[in-house]
């Protein structure tokens, strides 16, 4: 598990201010976590993170690589609105067993367990990256590339990573737009693998590019593929790439 950083986000105003930045709908905090994401004004992918009810107030769980831009950023569309930011000590522990009470389920799918905060920091030792590449889950800086990366072609709407009736938010405009066409060009995609490939591999059919290959674990893993040239003879260097679905 990578390392997490938690901010609490306190204020009379946290709520409508998280609500015209995130990608999901704030209201559904009260059901338990919501996964989101914040993206720029062109609707690219900066951060992914949780956001967890605590009271009045609501934490938001984020990869710790990821904190120091996500809180200038925070900063930035703070404007006059009445909310304080502040980095927490606290921890996230994670599991896919027996769920303590205090725990949270993972919003993004069952497979994936719970989530606790407080005073324990890591897991229970579960595979999370067989886990990932079972379910098709995109990881920050892996799959999901800051300034690059569009969260409908990571599987967002899948995740329950986004709501298409909440109103708007940074990068709506162009998420909806994407949202209306016919079908994604690009995207996230499970595809099994045999032979040597790896991470950041070229994908190729026919001697076109066709994607590049992400998390592996064993013979299958997760790749962003061009899906008009995604067919039966996708090759990894001397690897042999086939799709799977997700």
């Amino acid at each position: 598990m990578s390392s997490r950083t938690v901010v609490r986000i306190s204020g009379t105003d946290t709520r409508e201010f998280l609500q015209g930045l995130v990608t999901n709908d704030i209201g559904k905090l009260e059901s338990g976590l919501v996964y989101a994401a914040l993206l720029s004004p062109q609707g690219k992918y900066l951060a992914d993170f949780f956001l967890v009810p605590d009271g009045d107030d609501v934490l938001l769980d984020v990869a710790t690589e990821q904190a120091d831009g996500l809180l200038r950023r925070l900063g930035m569309y703070k404007l006059r609105a009445a909310v304080t930011i502040a980095q927490t000590d606290m921890k996230v522990f994670r599991g896919i067993g027996e769920m303590p009470s205090s725990a949270f389920p993972d919003p993004r799918t069952s497979a994936l367990g719970w989530r606790l905060y407080g005073d324990m920091e890591g897991d229970d030792g579960t595979d999370w990256d067989a886990l990932r590449v079972a379910h098709a889950i995109p990881a920050a800086g892996l799959e999901l590339q800051p300034d690059s990366s569009f969260i409908l072609e990571m599987g967002f709407e899948r995740l329950n990573g986004v709501d298409f009736r909440k109103g708007c938010y940074v990068g709506q405009e162009v998420t909806a737009r994407m949202k209306h066409k016919a079908e994604l060009r690009k995207g996230l995609a499970r595809v099994q693998v045999d032979g040597d490939a790896e991470q950041g591999a070229e994908i190729t059919a026919d001697g076109k590019p066709v994607g590049t290959l992400h998390t592996r674990s064993g013979n299958e893993a997760l790749a962003y593929l061009r899906f008009d040239r995604a067919g039966k003879e996708m090759r990894a260097g001397e690897a042999v790439v086939q799709l799977l679905p997700v």
